[in-house]
């Protein structure tokens, strides 16, 4: 029965610190566009000319080493 004397104030201390945190994240704006991450993965992202470029050397040295696994 002693144990409840212990288990109650850590559970109310629980309790407090998750409402806390709960507040911090709706005043920081945690939850004010929650479908947008949902969206993000079905389109790709654009990507600048370099990277375009670094991509594309990518899988021409790709297609040459697997070219050269064939042989």
């Amino acid at each position: 029965m002693s144990i409840i004397y212990v288990l109650i104030p850590i559970a109310i201390i629980i309790v407090a610190v998750a409402v806390v945190i709960f507040f911090w994240a709706v005043r920081s704006n945690q939850f004010e566009d929650l479908d947008r991450q949902g969206y993000s993965i079905l389109f790709d992202d654009d990507l600048s000319p370099e990277e375009k470029a670094l991509a594309e050397e990518r899988k021409k040295v790709q297609q040459n080493q697997e070219n050269d696994d064939r042989n």
